[in-house]
């Protein structure tokens, strides 16, 4: 089943991941995945380069007429792919479960085309584009007198890389409270503590930045 089949247990906005690929640095996607029945809808997803990406959640439930944001990150890369096309793909997949399911007990066959069960699939693309202007091979070189405001700049991307590591920690920070809602686990005060710590960290980095011209280096990047 493609992204617009018909009868589809769920929908997904949008139809691709379309990230901007700056070298050295995480991009960021947002899939909006919509239940279009009146049952609750599990659903998992895969690709075909899972060191690449960090998908959160991979694995979840949408209850009836409602949504879930999948969030994909592409990890930090050291060199643009050949023309900038990429060849990987992600795949959704989704079925119908009990009403009182939750997404950490899925059963481990929930998801097997071997089960009684239907399963509905969703196959998307992967799209690149360069991000800002960092364009190897067509750079432009400051007049002399201009590198002050090129170091400016230089911190400014690196801040905003930093901003977006901390806002996508702290929707981390939420989804563990959520799970931790859910159920007793006992491996989450050690995640929290951890989440927190790096949040601290970045909030740390931050600060620094705005006292001082050093450069900023980001070494939060995470891996599946």
């Amino acid at each position: 089943m493609t992204a617009d089949g018909n009868n589809q247990l769920i929908s997904v906005q949008p139809n691709g991941l379309k990230f901007a690929f700056e070298l050295e640095k995480p991009s960021f996607c947002d899939l909006k995945v919509v239940n279009n029945t009146e049952h609750h809808v599990a659903f998992k997803v895969k690709t075909t380069s899972p060191k690449k990406y960090f998908v959160r959640p991979n694995t979840g439930v949408v209850q009836p007429w409602d949504s879930s944001v999948i969030k994909v990150t592409l990890q930090a890369q050291r060199e643009y792919p050949p023309d900038m096309q990429c060849k990987d793909k992600f795949l959704l997949q989704s079925t119908v479960v009990p009403s009182n399911a939750d997404a950490d007990d899925l059963p481990a066959d929930t998801f097997n085309k071997e089960s009684s069960r239907e399963i509905q699939e969703c196959k998307l693309k992967v799209f690149y584009a360069r991000g800002n202007s960092e364009d190897e091979g067509f750079k432009t070189y400051p007049e002399q007198g201009t590198d002050s405001n090129s170091t400016v700049q230089h911190l400014k991307d690196e801040r905003d890389a930093a901003v977006r590591q901390t806002l996508q920690l702290q929707q981390e920070l939420d989804f563990l409270k959520r799970r931790r809602q859910r159920r007793n686990d006992s491996g989450f005060s050690l995640m929290f503590a951890f989440v927190v710590g790096l949040i601290g960290i970045l909030i740390g980095f931050l600060l620094k930045f705005s006292s001082s011209s050093a450069p900023f280096v980001d070494s939060s990047t995470e891996e599946i």
